[in-house]
């Protein structure tokens, strides 16, 4: 060995200090520059929102509006596309207080989000100081002349037309037979089947239901492809509206755009026949829609008419289709519940006189029960986790401070969910319903005020048609009852509820009860 080392190694370490430190300097300031740069970026929509509002930015509630563009929606997608939605309202209690009331930035604008029952009935009951805000892309997608994107009084005038034609007594007694006709056909139909997707099976069911009321339309293969773009264009209603290929507004833009011109198609085709008709009864919606006059005699044009059927047909068939599913597998899942709705059926049909065909509107009204089971499967389902306001100007509520201009979140899935309102809420159990009334604002399956989904009623008569007779004849095999769940844009399991549909061995006949 050289008899210098020693020394060498020695003359080195003074170096090799001086090296490690100037990489010690460089690693320090690297991270001391990337925490200024995050705390720029945190404060950065504070400053573009907040500061501009003066004094009044005191009285802001309590949040975070996240990232510049970004602001909250990767924490919300992140919670959604996660076993634990809800624990993103959970990140702002646990940090904010149970307060009810948070602010954050969603879908593109600085937001207040509500979640307890007082403060969302005042948002939603309070038009002069709110009007609907939904995001861009639900706007586009659905049409600004469709109901989310009209005034209030326009609102008013279009919904007291729609309404008894869509939920009057004498409209939903002619939608029963037809209801009823199609749901026994469909079940019929998906017991000779393998194995189906329960949910895809059960949106082309309601699709052809609701096309038939506003359109008279049953054409197989026009229903088919419409209902494809249909589901497309819900997939991009809450998206972010990135106008890029591949992305989920691309994609729905693409599908309105299909849609729009069918249904141009449709009213043209249509105008045709009046002209050539004279006949001034009312068939269909469209019917409906045609002949409304506003103030000055005026009819609608066709945007406005298309708009209104976009949306209708949209919201229609997906409802049904998800609570239906949502009821079937609840009910599968909790046999005491299945055979205690299933008597109550029963019992209806042996009441019924020998001459009667088919259900009446005042045996679905006597389904008691059955209501209790459709009402537990909306609170514990929350189809619509939210809905969107506006503040038409600087609105106080609960001490704080809602700027004009900033959008407000109605949380129903955190109301639903309380369990200071439904005790163990996760739990299914129509009993919950037993002599109990909810009070104003803690029960918004179909949302409240003057903007109530206009289609409640509609929905719930489907839902009980097909209980009903899946209740007294049927049963559901799921092939994957382990299957993940998506919670966006609406909960459903990942496999659509892959399954099969068996007859009850009762309601075979005697050589087929053998084969089983």
């Amino acid at each position: 060995m050289h008899k210098y080392w020693w020394f060498e190694l020695c003359s080195t370490l003074p170096v090799m200090e001086i090296m490690g430190s100037m990489w010690m300097v460089v690693l320090l300031a690297t991270l001391a520059g990337f925490v200024s740069v995050k705390w720029v970026l945190e404060r950065v929509n504070c400053w573009v929102y907040e500061t501009q509002l003066g004094n009044k930015r005191y009285s802001l509630p309590p949040g975070d509006l996240g990232w510049p563009f970004i602001g909250n929606m990767w924490s919300f997608l992140r919670a959604f596309r996660s076993n634990d939605p809800d624990s993103f309202i959970r990140s702002f209690v646990s940090g904010f207080g149970h307060i009810g009331i948070y602010k954050a930035f969603m879908f593109g604008n600085p937001s207040v989000i509500v979640t307890m029952p007082e403060i969302c009935k005042r948002v939603l009951n309070d038009d002069g100081a709110f009007k609907p805000g939904w995001p861009t892309a639900t706007v586009e997608l659905i049409g600004k002349k469709s109901f989310i994107g009209i005034s209030y009084e326009e609102h008013k005038r279009l919904r007291r037309l729609t309404a008894a034609p869509v939920n009057g007594h004498e409209a939903l007694s002619i939608y029963i037979p037809y209801i009823e006709e199609n749901v026994i056909s469909a079940l019929d139909k998906w017991t000779k089947m393998r194995e189906i997707e329960f949910l895809t099976q059960l949106r082309k069911l309601t699709f052809r239901i609701i096309m038939y009321i506003f359109l008279s339309s049953e054409s197989e293969e026009v229903m088919e492809a419409l209902e494809k773009e249909y589901t497309t264009l819900n997939y991009g209603v809450r998206a972010m509206a990135i106008n890029v290929p591949g992305f989920a507004y691309y994609k729905a833009l693409k599908a309105r755009k299909k849609l729009v011109g069918v249904f141009q198609s449709v009213v043209n085709e249509r105008r045709n026949q009046r002209k050539t008709n004279n006949s001034t009864k009312k068939q269909d919606m469209l019917d409906a829609l045609m002949d409304v006059k506003d103030e000055k005699g005026e009819t609608l044009d066709d945007e406005e008419i298309i708009d209104i059927m976009l949306m209708y047909l949209n919201a229609g068939h997906e409802s049904s289709g998800h609570t239906t599913m949502w009821a079937t597998i609840f009910l599968q899942q909790h046999p005491e519940v299945l055979e205690k709705a299933k008597a109550e059926q029963e019992k209806i049909v042996k009441k019924r006189l020998p001459t009667q065909k088919g259900l009446t509107l005042k045996e679905i009204r006597e389904m008691d029960y059955l209501s209790k089971v459709i009402d537990e499967t909306l609170r514990l389902v929350t189809f619509s986790l939210m809905v969107f306001r506006e503040a038409k100007t600087d609105v106080n509520i609960s001490g704080y401070t809602i700027p004009k201009g900033w959008k407000v979140l109605v949380w129903f899935r955190s109301i639903h969910l309380d369990p200071e309102i439904y005790p163990n809420p996760k739990e299914f159990n129509p009993s919950r319903w037993d002599d109990y009334t909810a009070k104003a604002g803690t029960f918004l399956p179909f949302g409240a005020g003057s903007r109530l989904c206009p289609g409640s009623d509609l929905a719930k008569l489907e839902i009980a048609i097909f209980l009903h007779h899946f209740l007294l004849n049927y049963q559901l095999q799921r092939l994957n009852p382990g299957s993940k769940i998506r919670y966006l844009p609406h909960s459903r399991p990942a496999d659509n509820c892959l399954a099969r549909i068996k007859k009850h061995p009762a309601s075979l006949p005697k050589e087929e009860k053998w084969k089983i």
